[in-house]
């Protein structure tokens, strides 16, 4: 076993933030699948998850040197990144889709993959559970998004947010109950985890 997976978040992003690329690498693969199905669990789709969690290594690379590392984890860092990269990603589908629906229809081609049938009912009980996520105010599915589908716990949500712990326990707690009542309503599955 190489001694370098037992160093903790903390140093290897003080390595990455050097310059040693094998120190982002080593980050990477120890949170890049949390990412990701964070990611899908935000979009409901394994295309996008894939793209805004390139994103979001990108941006760690990018900004090693500038950020400052609280805790020992460096998941709510990402997550919060993640979060804002979603946002910015959900803003340009709906402009795109706007464009999209003025368009005269054309024919899907089917993925002949062996999986297809997978993604797709996966991407169909995720989209019926962000129906009842985007019915929620944003800053209660972000709250959500954090501490359930990434599971983080409230500290770690409250960095990655940039707000007071005692905020993120009544946003959740709002927004459980609204889910509660959305989806007693609605018969929903709960989300699926998959590697990319």
């Amino acid at each position: 076993m190489d001694m370098r997976e037992d160093l903790s978040d903390g140093r290897l992003w003080e390595l990455a933030a050097g310059g040693e690329a094998w120190a982002f690498g080593q980050l990477f693969e120890r949170h890049h699948n949390a990412v990701y199905n964070f990611c899908f669990r935000r979009t409901a789709s394994w295309d996008m998850a894939e793209e805004i969690t390139s994103i979001v290594f990108l941006e760690f690379w990018r900004r090693r040197r500038e950020v400052a590392l609280v805790g020992e984890s460096i998941r709510p860092w990402l997550f919060g990144v993640a979060t804002n990269v979603t946002r910015s990603q959900r803003r340009a589908l709906g402009r795109y889709q706007a464009v999209v629906r003025r368009l005269p229809a054309h024919d899907v081609v089917a993925d002949p993959a062996d999986d297809v049938a997978g993604r797709l009912d996966d991407e169909r009980r995720m989209a019926r559970v962000l129906d009842a996520v985007h019915a929620l105010p944003r800053r209660e599915q972000d709250v959500l998004a954090l501490c359930v589908f990434a599971e983080l716990d409230y500290e770690s949500a409250a960095t990655a947010l940039a707000i007071p712990v005692g905020t993120v326990r009544s946003r959740l707690s709002r927004a459980r109950s609204r889910m509660r009542k959305h989806l007693a309503a609605t018969s929903g599955h709960p989300p699926i985890v998959r590697s990319s």
